[in-house]
């Protein structure tokens, strides 16, 4: 399953302000940056990220101490997969609104993408330690995947558990914990997780053929074929079909 750790950009004030501007048109200023980036998150969600990228470009050039506007930049970048420019704007995003834990999770996000997996988990515990912070199962989910990808599933556990007691119906975390018990032959554990996911509406390939091969394991072949059936009814051409057409369920 994917995993999205970004955050949309905050609605909170630049931390600077410019002393050049007077209080009137500072205002006016900040209106007309703020409307340019309302344009540029909408051309981010249809998809169309180069346009995305020139109305944040305009709503900098209107006002260059608008930290939403680095924050969307580096949102964007990080979308386009280009993490070297999402960090330089993430970077300019925390100078002038420090104290972000949207911010620092998303620092931390890009991090794990970058497998610098030390600074991601202290970023994550930065947003975690914010008493305000009002997201923090997205913030636990990312730190627990992390902690996965870095190797250290004994860590990661109880920080999913964590993200789990907070919200049961996540698919996501649903799925990494069904993986963490399937990965050590707890298939029991494994099989209460990956249904909960499966019987709900955010199945995916990744989901079913988790919880396919967890039932092949437990001898529940009635249970298989339905995982199977509806696989083929959903995703007939994932490459998760093929293989389960293929008999492969070791790869």
């Amino acid at each position: 399953m994917s995993l999205s750790g970004c955050a949309a950009p905050g609605g909170s004030s630049a931390a600077v302000e410019k002393d050049v501007i007077s209080s009137d048109s500072e205002s006016e200023v900040r209106r007309r940056a703020r409307i340019r980036l309302e344009l540029a998150a909408n051309y981010m969600q249809r998809g169309q990220a180069t346009v995305a990228l020139d109305e944040t470009r305009q709503a900098l050039l209107a006002d260059p101490t608008f930290a939403d506007a680095y924050h969307l930049r580096a949102l964007i970048y990080m979308q386009m997969g280009d993490l070297n420019l999402a960090e330089e704007n993430l970077v300019r995003t925390q100078a002038l609104r420090p104290n972000d834990p949207d911010v620092m999770h998303n620092m931390g996000w890009l991090q794990c993408q970058k497998q610098q997996y030390a600074q991601a988990d202290i970023a994550f515990d930065k947003a975690l330690a914010i008493p305000s912070y009002m997201d923090r199962i997205k913030t636990l989910m990312s730190k627990g995947v992390c902690l996965v990808r870095s190797g250290k599933p004994e860590e990661a556990e109880p920080v999913l558990l964590k993200a789990y007691e907070l919200d049961v119906a996540n698919p996501i975390v649903g799925y990494e914990l069904a993986q963490l018990k399937f990965r050590r032959g707890d298939l029991k554990r494994a099989q209460f997780y990956v249904r909960r996911v499966n019987n709900g509406n955010f199945a995916s390939p990744d989901s079913l053929w988790l919880g396919i091969k967890i039932e092949r394991g437990l001898g529940e072949q009635a249970t298989v074929r339905q995982l199977a059936d509806q696989m083929h009814k959903r995703f007939p051409d994932s490459k998760q079909m093929l293989a389960y057409e293929r008999g492969a369920f070791n790869e």
